[in-house]
């Protein structure tokens, strides 16, 4: 890693969650930096990590006025990272479902990728505590995206990402103006359209053990009409400089 790398935790409600994960992505390398994007918590995610900022110089907050969605989050945790000089932007869940060990795989992967993945299908990867349905329907979701949009990616929902500058100031992410799932399928298809390399690191995703779930099955069926309409209406591209 090269340069300093922003992680952007999007929160709502994980007041159990949130200091012990910030402190082990702190610990995974000198040159990361937290950036939670917080929800309005009404379980006081936020001001736990208002303290945590007053001690630690490397985190940051950022407050919302409510839930928004997950892909706005990113996109805030994007511009955020872009202003302030950040090299490269990572985005991961707050529930431990994406663990900061595989964060040194995934760094190591950018100096021969512009876009590296935590995936679950490729080999080495995998779920645990998933019943059978909403593995296979997963599973399903992503087979469905990667033939439709023509993706060189074998998780296209994964929300264990790094982005460098460049393809964040190449594929204009702030046109996008779906979430959840689609937010990130969408920006897996811009980022090939627009030709950068894309890696896939292996992980084992869990099930978190604290705290609810904010995603269920209905967001794969949402993200199955945008994938539809990206493959027969898609937007121009861009190509990345040099290409």
């Amino acid at each position: 890693m090269l340069a300093r790398a922003l992680v952007v935790i999007p929160t709502f409600n994980e007041a159990g969650n949130v200091l012990p994960l910030m402190r082990a992505i702190l610990a995974v390398d000198a040159k990361l930096d937290v950036l939670v994007v917080d929800d309005a918590s009404p379980d006081g995610t936020g001001d736990l990590v208002e303290r945590e900022r007053s001690r630690e110089p490397r985190v940051s907050l950022l407050r919302r006025a409510g839930k928004l969605g997950l892909g706005t989050a990113y996109l805030a945790g994007f511009r955020w990272g872009l202003d302030h000089g950040h090299g490269h932007i990572l985005t991961m869940d707050c529930d431990w479902s994406h663990h900061p060990r595989y964060l040194p795989a995934l760094l190591a992967a950018v100096e021969n990728f512009d876009m590296v993945i935590g995936s679950r299908y490729v080999p080495g990867g995998g779920i645990v505590n998933w019943p059978r349905h909403r593995r296979a329907l997963s599973a399903l979701a992503n087979f469905y995206a990667r033939v439709l949009l023509r993706l060189p990616t074998h998780d296209c929902t994964s929300g264990f990402r790094v982005y460098s500058r460049q393809v964040l100031e190449t594929v204009d992410p702030f046109a996008i103006r779906s979430s959840g799932y689609s937010f990130l399928e969408e920006m897996a298809w811009r980022v090939a359209r627009c030709g950068f390399r894309i890696g896939e690191v292996p992980i084992v995703y869990e099930q978190r053990t604290l705290g609810i779930s904010k995603i269920d099955s209905s967001e794969i069926y949402l993200a199955a009409w945008r994938v539809l309409a990206l493959a027969l209406r898609p937007p121009p591209s861009h190509r990345k400089r040099g290409s």
